[in-house]
């Protein structure tokens, strides 16, 4: 549960230990407007994937479905800094499938969590092939972290792609092929 109070307290720490003024007139309502930032953007925390993935449609088809390019934004938990990109989920349906929509819910769910990104990846493979069991799933992430672009190395346009392969897509290395022409169309 977001302490939006301590949040406010943190800020004000925050900006008095850098040397500013917390009480000049640009930074008097910030520490409120950072609270309700942090409360939007980790309300993944409190999220079950599971709610999303759990209305499924019965099919005759055991071929491939494929979302990708779904946008998301998330926060490193290493430097609190945004990374952003885009995530491509792919499932092999067992008999049921679920809306379209709920597999970028999914992905939602993970990314507004403070998270690493190989890890975002296996927690919505393992949603998919726990809530739809499927015969298998593969989901990649290719993403733009601001802790390597604004300092550090300062790398701009530099992306890390994470992969993550369960069931049959671990097995198979033609469906995996087919994956990824896929996301060249």
């Amino acid at each position: 549960m977001v302490n939006q109070d301590k949040i406010k307290e943190g800020i004000k720490l925050l900006l008095e230990g850098i040397g500013e003024d917390v009480s000049r007139e640009g930074l008097k309502d910030t520490p409120d407007r950072i609270a309700r930032m942090y409360t939007e953007l980790t309300e993944g925390m409190e999220a079950d994937a599971g709610q999303h993935l759990s209305r499924v449609f019965s099919v005759d088809n055991n071929e491939m479905v494929l979302e990708k390019d779904i946008v998301f934004y998330s926060m490193c938990e290493h430097h609190l800094m945004p990374f952003y990109g885009k995530a491509h989920v792919a499932y092999i349906p067992n008999g049921k499938v679920v809306g379209l929509s709920k597999l970028a819910r999914c992905v939602e769910v993970y990314a507004r969590r403070l998270q690493i990104q190989e890890q975002m990846t296996g927690q919505i493979a393992d949603a998919i092939m726990e809530h739809l069991m499927p015969e298998g799933a593969m989901v990649v992430l290719e993403a733009e972290h601001m802790c390597m672009t604004m300092r550090g190395v300062k790398k701009p346009g530099s992306k890390t792609v994470s992969i993550a392969t369960r069931g049959v897509f671990a097995e198979d290395k033609e469906l995996q092929n087919r994956f990824f022409q896929m996301l060249q169309m």
